[in-house]
C-alpha cells in the first residue's frame, strides 16, 4: 500500500474534485482520503492507494508536486510506515 499527503489544497475542495484531479494525471483512483486537521490555511488530505508499489508513487507524486491547481502551489508527499 502507498500513502501520498497532498497539501496546500484550496479550501472547500471536495473528495471528488480530488480524484478527478488526480486520475486526470495518471493516479489510480484512491482507496481512502483521510482529512487531516490544521488551521483551515492549507489543507490537507491523506490518500491511500492499495495498488500502488513505492516505485510507481514516486513517478506519480513528481507529476503533482509543485504543480499550482485553483490558485494553490501543491505539495505531494509520499509517507512511509517506519515501524510496519
Amino acid at each position: 500500500m502507498a500513502r501520498l499527503l497532498l497539501g496546500n489544497l484550496a479550501p472547500g475542495t471536495t473528495d471528488e474534485e480530488i480524484r478527478d484531479f488526480l486520475v486526470k494525471y495518471g493516479f489510480p483512483p484512491f482507496d481512502s482520503i483521510e482529512h487531516e486537521p490544521g488551521d483551515g490555511s492549507r489543507p490537507a488530505v491523506v490518500l491511500s492507494f492499495s495498488g500502488l508499489d513505492a516505485t510507481s508513487m514516486f513517478n506519480l507524486q513528481e507529476r503533482v508536486h509543485d504543480m499550482f491547481w485553483k490558485s494553490r502551489k501543491l505539495t505531494a508527499r509520499i509517507m512511509q510506515d517506519r515501524f510496519a
